[in-house]
């Protein structure tokens, strides 16, 4: 397998040498985009689609690179790059250079390959279009998106018609038929219509699957003479619809490992005349395989697991498949090398065991004698007895694979035994006994490049002579005669050519190389020396017919030849049809089963011995037109006797007239190429044809001077009519000017009189609005005074009201003042008494403390007193308690300074935070509590006053009994400072309440002082 890197050439080769495609694959080349960047990447291909003559293929990626590859020349080009990823692409339009390729942007583009430039550009999808298909005549093109199908003509590019949908129901497909003017549109409810190109009108509607099948359609796929129609989805089961009867009738089944369908396409063949047979299924793995419609088998399939196809086209002569790889890549399939296996022509059925010498036989050599049912096998020695082994059928084999057991042709001596004993060959082995016959080459190659050379001149017109109702069958003979005649030049003239093929062509239309090969055995062999006095009928050849005629029935001649009957009339009409006239098809097979088994001379005693049996009503026949009837017609008369007849004319005809010595033996095609066929006059048909071309050549000079006198008379007619409409066109232009000036000098008077009525009416307005200005000024002017004196009223009123509210607020403030001033007297009288009792309670604690000193010196003189008697009765333990007792002294002492310290802090915080909440009541609550202080300020002063200071010098005696030995001298010192401290506190605080009157007198005046300035 060859493998091509594209890379960032615009122009090369696929492949550099010649591709041998390998029979388990058959891979031509893997195509693969790779860039030259740093770290190259893989562009993969999404699309690719063949043109008409399917030798040539395009490719998109995913980058919009365009790629055309020539397959038969060998070339790959760079013929577009459209910068976004291509979703469809459609390379099979009328004009062979252009091409279509849906965009990611939902537009259409065409382009041409040569110029590579736009041609056009379709827009009008809302959604991404999956799908182009093209008329068969490369006119018109149908784009499918999910939400809509689009008809656009290809000569203008204009859309058509648009397929309207309901939103719930989307589309699967929308496709021509081939070979009609039929549009086929599949939607996702498994609903079918067909509808009439031209007209848009519904033909006909599918009927639903059935019930028991739930497969929703998503691939389609129908036969190149549009009557079968293959569809499938998410299933294993293939429905196959014929959509001339409109009915299903037939479901496949594919292998278990398929569970879904992503692709379904026939696979074209040159000899079935668009009845497609083999049908290529994608499925969900990745594999292709190729299953034959009407036996149901699996013929061969591609791809695999490692290498999984994501898509596939073929091209429309069935000779390459086209696979875009799950990697990217693009691998091109001979079908040829696929097929190669398939097409092989069966083994013959029996096999020919010739006996080797009796000296070259050795005890290694056996001999084999073939028997019916047993196989015979001698031993080593003649002395020992033969051993038989009885072959035993098999009966699960059919008798196919029998076939395919032998290789050799078959024996001729065996079939004419086996002819003579049951009259004709099995109807189930007929044809393949006279391929074996025949000895047919089976030439494809040969076969396929007549075929290419299209349709002979000969035989365009052939409907026109001869009138078949099956156009399958008109195109299979139109095909088999123009290879004739393209092997050789005189079947091109032969008139009775299409009459000798017709029957094997009718036989055998299914495999057109078989119909060629079996035509050309025959014209070779059983036609010899027909060709000799053309274009005549063969002088030769029914002179032969006739001295055979008159050996066996001298009657029967003498009476063709007084009624004027030549063998132009009673032989010729019966070779060049070969019986198909005058015999049934049953009839007709038996015949040619002894024809292909005997001597080409066989055919021409068959005309004798037809003649000779029906003697009885050929004498009776006196009428030229009586005898033509008779042998271009069927009569009554047993082919069975007639071939009986035949056998005893070729026995005992004699030598010197016999056939069988002026006819030569059978000759076989060659195989590989078809041999020459010349056997005819070449000056007769060299002359008819240099006649045709003559005749040809003076009618294509009648018609060019033909069409040179027309062209002549046309241009003529058209110069008179150029110079006629010149003359009209020059008279209407003057005519349109003198229209144009009347009408501009219209115009200018129109418009003159409009801007003089303008500047009159632009006058009077002008007056009217300066009369409305004025006297709109005045009223202004009026309702001005008036709102200035009203405002000035409102104001003076305004001020008014302020000065009363002024009065009224200094009055109410000077109250509050002398109010403040009266309680302040009250509080100092009042503060005045209670310092007064809190002196003399301070007094009375210190008589109280002076008591209890007294009392306490008492007890340390009685102590002293005891401890001296202790001392003196306890000697030895008077350091001890001395010793204890300082201890205990000193242990008092620190407590007693401790508990001292801590209450003179202690007193000191209290009247800090009593000072402190006394100042702050006084200023939070003084405005708003001075009328009720005034009524009953005593009540409320004095215990505050007792209570506050009482307790603290209760607590400044209790504090003082602790240090016994200078108690007198510190209570005094206590006592004085505190008389000092609250005369001290009170001078304070009646200095802070009259600097506090002074302050908020200051700020009220100077809150008043504003509005007496505004009311003055």
């Amino acid at each position: 397998m060859q493998s091509t890197d594209l890379g960032n050439k615009e122009s090369g080769k696929i492949w550099h040498r010649k591709p041998t495609p390998a029979t388990r694959d058959g891979i031509i080349v893997n195509i693969i985009h790779r860039t030259s960047d740093y770290l190259p990447k893989v562009l993969r291909f999404l699309n690719v689609a063949f043109d008409s003559s399917g030798d040539r293929l395009m490719a998109g990626d995913h980058q919009g690179n365009i790629y055309v590859f020539d397959l038969y020349g060998n070339r790959f080009n760079l013929v577009q790059r459209t910068a976004q990823a291509c979703t469809a692409l459609a390379f099979n339009l009328r004009r062979k250079s252009e091409f279509l390729v849906a965009l990611a942007d939902y537009s259409i583009k065409c382009f041409d390959t040569v110029t590579k430039e736009l041609v056009s550009w379709m827009r009008g999808h809302e959604s991404s279009v999956f799908s182009i298909s093209v008329h068969a005549s490369g006119r018109y093109a149908i784009t499918t998106s999910s939400d809509t199908a689009q008809l656009w003509d290809l000569d203008t590019f204009q859309r058509k018609r648009k397929l309207n949908i309901r939103q719930s129901v989307d589309i699967q497909k929308v496709f021509f038929l081939p070979l009609s003017n039929t549009i086929l549109s599949c939607f996702k409810d498994n609903s079918i219509f067909a509808w009439e190109c031209d007209t848009l009108f519904c033909k006909y509607q599918l009927p639903a699957p059935p019930e028991s099948s739930s497969i929703i359609y998503k691939v389609f796929a129908v036969t190149r003479d549009g009557r079968i129609l293959a569809a499938g989805g998410k299933s294993n089961h293939l429905h196959l619809w014929c959509l001339e009867a409109k009915q299903l009738f037939r479901i496949i089944q594919m292998p278990t490992k398929v569970r879904a369908i992503r692709h379904l396409e026939f696979l074209p063949d040159s000899f079935d005349a668009g009845s497609n047979q083999v049908l290529g299924v994608l499925s969900q793995d990745g594999i292709i395989r190729f299953i034959n419609i009407e036996t149901c088998k699996l013929l061969f399939e591609i791809g695999g697991l490692d290498e999984g196809i994501n898509s596939s086209v073929i091209s429309p002569h069935g000779r390459y498949i086209a696979c875009i790889m799950e990697n990217g890549s693009l691998n091109i399939y001979s079908v040829q090398t696929l097929t190669r296996e398939i097409n092989k022509p069966p083994p013959p059925l029996v096999k020919v065991i010739e006996d080797l010498p009796r000296s070259k036989l050795s005890f290694s050599d056996l001999k084999m004698k073939v028997m019916s049912g047993r196989v015979q096998r001698p031993a080593k020695s003649r002395e020992n007895k033969i051993q038989t082994r009885i072959l035993k059928r098999d009966l699960t084999d059919n008798f196919e694979n029998k076939e395919n057991e032998l290789s050799d042709g078959l024996s001729r001596k065996r079939l004419q035994i086996l002819l003579k004993g049951y009259g004709e060959y099995p109807a189930k082995y007929r044809m393949f006994i006279w391929r074996s016959l025949l000895q047919l080459p089976e030439n494809h190659t040969a076969f396929s490049s007549l075929i290419d050379k299209g349709i002979h001149v000969a035989f365009i017109n052939l409907q026109e002579k001869y009138p078949i109702k099956s156009r399958k069958l008109l195109r299979v003979l139109q095909r088999t005669l123009s290879a004739l005649a393209h092997w050789s030049a005189i079947f091109s003239d032969t008139p009775y050519l299409p009459l000798l093929a017709f029957p094997f062509v009718k036989l055998f239309q299914n495999n057109q190389l078989i119909c060629f090969e079996v035509a050309a055995t025959l014209i070779i062999n059983w036609c010899q020396h027909w060709f000799e006095y053309f274009p005549n009928p063969p002088i030769n050849i029914l002179t032969m017919i006739e001295n055979v005629l008159a050996f066996h029935d001298e009657q029967l001649l003498q009476h063709f030849m007084d009624h004027d009957i030549t063998s132009q009339l009673y032989a010729w009409p019966l070779l060049e049809t070969v019986f198909s006239e005058v015999l049934t098809r049953e009839e007709w097979l038996k015949l040619f089963d002894n024809v292909f088994s005997n001597h080409p001379s066989f055919l021409l005693m068959t005309v004798v011995a037809y003649n000779t049996c029906s003697r009885a009503p050929l004498l009776n026949c006196n009428l030229k037109a009586d005898f033509e009837y008779f042998f271009h017609h069927r009569n009554n008369l047993d082919i069975n006797v007639v071939i009986r007849e035949v056998y005893h004319l070729m026995d005992t005809t004699p030598a010197d007239i016999h056939p069988e010595g002026m006819l030569g033996v059978f000759v076989a095609l060659t195989k590989g190429q078809y041999p020459v066929f010349n056997q005819y006059p070449k000056f007769i048909v060299d002359y008819q044809t240099q006649e045709r071309e003559r005749i040809r050549n003076d009618e294509l000079d009648y018609l060019r001077e033909r069409l040179a006198a027309v062209k002549r008379e046309l241009k003529r007619k058209e110069m008179h009519l150029q110079d006629a409409a010149r003359r009209r066109f020059l008279k209407h232009q003057q005519n349109q000017r003198e229209m144009e000036l009347r009408r501009l000098d219209d115009e200018i008077e129109r418009k003159v009189y409009m801007r003089d009525q303008e500047i009159a009416t632009t006058t009077k307005d002008l007056e009217m609005r300066q009369l409305e200005l004025e006297s709109q000024k005045r009223l202004y002017e009026k309702q001005y005074s008036r709102n200035q004196e009203a405002v000035a009223k409102e104001m003076r009123e305004d001020a008014d009201a302020y000065r009363r509210k002024v009065n009224l607020e200094e009055h109410m403030f000077h109250k509050l003042i002398e109010t403040d001033q009266s309680q302040s007297l009250k509080t100092q009288k009042l503060i005045e008494e209670n310092l007064a009792t809190a002196e003399q309670a301070c007094i009375d604690a210190d008589w109280r403390i002076q008591t209890l000193h007294k009392q306490r010196c008492d007890d340390l003189q009685r102590n002293e007193c005891y401890q001296e008697v202790a001392n003196l009765l306890q000697e030895n333990r008077r350091k001890e308690v001395e010793l204890l007792n300082a201890m205990m002294k000193a242990e008092t002492k620190k407590w007693g300074e401790a508990e001292e310290k801590k209450l003179h802090l202690t007193s000191g915080k209290k009247a800090s935070a009593l000072s402190d909440a006394s100042r702050k009541g006084f200023l939070e609550q003084e405005l708003s509590d001075a009328l009720e202080h005034a009524k009953n300020p005593l009540k409320e002063a004095a215990p505050r006053i007792q209570h506050e200071h009482v307790p603290s010098g209760c607590l400044t005696g209790a504090s003082q009994l602790s240090d016994i030995s200078k108690m007198d001298s510190s209570s005094h010192i206590s006592l004085s400072r505190r008389k000092l401290e609250w005369d001290t506190t009170g001078q304070d605080l009646i200095e802070k309440v009259r600097n506090l009157r002074h302050r908020l007198t200051v700020q009220a005046r100077n809150r008043c002082q504003t509005p007496h300035l505004l009311a003055t």
